[in-house]
C-alpha cells in the first residue's frame, strides 16, 4: 500500500508540474508537450495534480476535451482508490 501512495503522490505532483510548464511554454512560445502527454499523465492516476494544475495556472480550460475528460479521470480514479481500499480492509 506504501508504495501506492508514493506512486499517486509522485504522479500527481509530476502532472501538476508537466502542466504549468506546458503553460509556460506557451507563454514563452516555446516547444509545448503534446495533449496525448497530458492526457496520459491523466490517465495512469495524475488526474487530481492535472486538474490543479489546470486551475491554478489556468491552462487547456477552454478545451471542452480537458475540462471533460481530467475530471472524468478523477472520478475514475477515486472509484478504484475506494475499491481498493475495501479490498484492503
Amino acid at each position: 500500500m506504501s508504495y501506492f501512495i508514493v506512486y499517486f503522490l509522485a504522479i500527481n505532483l509530476a502532472a501538476f508540474a508537466v502542466c504549468c510548464y506546458d503553460k509556460h511554454a506557451a507563454r514563452k512560445r516555446k516547444r509545448r508537450v503534446p495533449e496525448k502527454t497530458l492526457f496520459l499523465l491523466s490517465a495512469v492516476g495524475g488526474a487530481y495534480g492535472m486538474l490543479v494544475g489546470m486551475l491554478g495556472c489556468r491552462h487547456k480550460t477552454r478545451h471542452p476535451s480537458f475540462m471533460i475528460l481530467v475530471p472524468l479521470f478523477c472520478i475514475i480514479w477515486a472509484v478504484l482508490i475506494v475499491l481498493l481500499l475495501k479490498r484492503l480492509y
